[in-house]
């Protein structure tokens, strides 16, 4: 039996790196590595992946499959479920380093497997509304930046502590009612730099933006 760990990231400011060392961190003991660089998961289904489609080729029963979360997979509703519900189907374990999710198909309990599949549900839909959420952000951040009265436009201010990935891992852990020290462990950040983001979203995004311009 093999555990895979998967990793994608979409921008030059995220790391395959940090995911690895996260689930490491958690406790996996990782046999194979495979990522996507540059790729996004809302526009591109896992299976359409140049490394994502390979997971489908060398899982077998039996295997792990590990991802920091479920977001990796896909940022679509009906792409995350279906890509977690085909996994199950072929005897794959599928577990996440946030929250230590495991979706299996081993039960046959009516009961366990409704409350299983209303689980993949609401993990999946929340995958793409907080892919909506960011990206929301991202665009009034960037309006905000052109604005001719931004502060912005004359000093950009201190550089922002955390990257987007990191902000982006921020705002999917809050989103999912996670403590603050548990989301400093998983990314890194301090606990006040945390805290700067929860209480104020839009101007953190506002401040990467104006820095990637």
């Amino acid at each position: 039996m093999t555990t895979v760990l998967y990793s994608r990231v979409s921008t030059k400011d995220q790391t395959l790196e940090h995911q690895r060392i996260q689930a490491e961190a958690a406790g996996f003991r990782i046999d194979l590595e495979i990522a996507d660089h540059g790729v996004s998961g809302v526009s591109t289904r896992l299976a359409e992946r140049p490394e994502g489609k390979r997971l489908f080729d060398i899982l077998r029963a039996g295997d792990t499959l590990v991802v920091r979360w479920v977001d990796r997979l896909g940022r679509n509703y009906n792409d995350v479920s279906d890509a977690i519900r085909e996994f199950m189907r072929r005897g794959v374990i599928v577990r996440t380093v946030i929250n230590n999710m495991t979706f299996d198909g081993a039960t046959t309990d009516p009961i366990q497997m409704a409350v299983r599949d209303a689980l993949i549900a609401f993990m999946a839909a929340t995958a793409q509304a907080q892919a909506e959420a960011t990206k929301e952000a991202r665009r009034n951040g960037i309006e905000y930046a052109k604005r001719p009265d931004a502060p912005e436009k004359k000093y950009l201010g201190r550089k922002p502590s955390f990257t987007r990935q990191q902000y982006d891992t921020v705002c999917s852990m809050l989103d999912m009612s996670s403590g603050v020290s548990a989301i400093a462990e998983v990314t890194g950040l301090t606990r006040q730099t945390i805290y700067r983001i929860k209480h104020d979203r839009e101007g953190a995004e506002a401040a990467l933006a104006s820095w990637a311009a």
